[in-house]
């Protein structure tokens, strides 16, 4: 299939959106993590927040069912989604950048396959990466 961009009509990315049985609590971790901003909420139902460039937002929907991925995968298990990664601006900024998700309240992953980046996990179990 041939890719003709004059096309396509104007398809744009809104939102990454994450589940989450608590979104009060995801929403308030990745503020911290992150330093951005609440956009949106809908108390209970689904809230946002955008980068201070205003150009980059993550929402958190409420699923009464969710259910954590387990990582590193397992066959039976509930699988991941999708995962986000984020820079951290070298290498010399890992640990520190480790400390604070930490603090914030992520969990360090008990398996790591890089020295050059990092599987966390936010407080609702969804991995994220450090590089």
């Amino acid at each position: 299939m041939e890719n003709n961009n004059k096309n396509l009509p104007q398809i744009n990315l809104v939102s990454v959106v994450l589940d989450s049985n608590d979104i009060q609590t995801l929403t308030n971790f990745y503020i911290h993590l992150l330093g951005w901003e609440k956009e949106f909420e809908e108390p209970g139902i689904w809230s946002s927040i955008v980068s201070p460039s205003k150009g980059t937002r993550i929402s958190f929907q409420s699923n009464e069912d969710y259910v954590p991925p387990v990582w590193p995968e397992e066959p039976g298990k509930q699988q991941q989604m999708l995962h986000l990664d984020f820079s951290v601006g070298g290498k010399e900024n890992l640990e520190a950048a480790i400390a604070h998700a930490i603090a914030c309240g992520a969990v360090k992953a008990d398996n790591q396959y890089s020295e050059d980046w990092v599987v966390l996990f936010d407080p609702a179990g969804h991995p994220f990466c450090f590089a």
